[in-house]
């Protein structure tokens, strides 16, 4: 559903108009205009770039999708692309949302439903005073939902890493798989969520130079804090990527160790079994030797059997080969 509303000098004096009446209000230098379009055709963009003077290349961009986070500039108005996002069960769910920005009117398109407009408004109505200033005030507040959604993701995915380093020393075969899988899936969101998160450090600090020219110096603040969001968002993006990394190899190596381990447990025993197919094989020789065709033979390839093997598995064990 397209959401509406309307601000004049900095009080909600409607909500929930129709969109065809916004061009009856955007020439009010008073009035700061905002309407949301849920998965719009063709034609509702065509209809709104008309009223508002919107650039047709930036109208393009805002119906295909992939779009790689941006801000354009354009005579009449900016264009942002930005991307919600959440970790919903281990995938990351991302949705599009192309901004104009004009003068008087913002105009966000989202691609999907799955973005909660809804907290947005509700974080533009938590202060209401400062919507005096008008279409950059609720331009932050979106910006500021957005990259605080990131924190979220970033939150959820540093406490699935903890509980990935505590498994990490478990000795079950269960939880190397779970690990293995666990690593994969996380490195692969990083790598895409990182690319929401870098380029949103560049939306954002493109707007604060452009300050002088949109911003209310009261506003500027706001905006160098939510420069600073986006900077830690980036970093912190970093850090799990190489902590991911760090587990990974980690893993690697305990497999190796684990082998190592095997591989000396194995060549130990077969060294004990050695022994005994060693003496048995020359007393099973057609030749006569000390106690040929004697008990005494049996009996004494029977304790050179028992001794040699079992100073073989002390040693062994010893070592910690066994």
């Amino acid at each position: 559903m397209d959401r509406t509303r309307l601000y004049r000098n900095g009080v909600l004096e409607a909500e929930g108009f129709p969109i065809d009446d916004v061009s009856d209000h955007i020439g009010d230098l008073s009035v700061a205009v905002w309407f949301d379009l849920c998965s719009p055709s063709p034609a509702d963009l065509e209809k709104i770039s008309e009223e508002l003077g919107l650039h047709r290349l930036a109208v393009e961009d805002a119906l295909h999708s992939d779009q790689r986070p941006k801000l354009d500039t354009y005579d009449s108005h900016l264009f942002i692309t930005v991307y919600g996002a959440k970790l919903v069960s281990k995938h990351l769910e991302l949705t599009e949302i192309s901004i104009f920005v004009t003068k008087n009117a913002l105009v966000t398109v989202r691609e999907s439903p799955h973005f909660d407009i809804d907290a947005v408004i509700r974080r533009w109505d938590a202060n209401a005073e400062m919507a005096r200033y008008g279409v950059p005030y609720l331009l932050h507040g979106l910006l500021d939902y957005v990259v605080d959604g990131y924190f979220d993701v970033l939150q959820m995915i540093d406490d699935k890493v903890e509980a990935l380093e505590d498994d990490l020393f478990e000795d079950n075969d269960a939880d190397r798989l779970h690990i293995q899988r666990q690593t994969y899936e996380m490195r692969k969101s990083l790598v895409r969520f990182r690319r929401l998160a870098v380029p949103m450090r560049e939306v954002v600090g493109s707007l604060l130079r452009k300050g002088v020219e949109m911003l209310d110096p009261a506003l500027t603040p706001y905006y160098q804090d939510l420069y600073d969001h986006t900077l830690r968002a980036a970093e912190w993006t970093d850090s799990l990527r190489e902590l991911v990394g760090n587990v990974r190899e980690a893993h690697i190596n305990q497999q190796g160790f684990r082998l190592n381990d095997i591989m000396k447990k194995i060549t130990s025993w077969a060294a004990i079994i050695a022994v005994p197919t060693m003496i048995t094989g020359f007393y099973g020789q057609n030749v006569p030797y000390p106690g040929f065709s004697q008990p005494l033979g049996f009996w004494t390839s029977t304790a050179a059997i028992l001794v040699a093997s079992s100073i073989l598995y002390l040693v062994f064990k010893k070592k910690g080969w066994l």
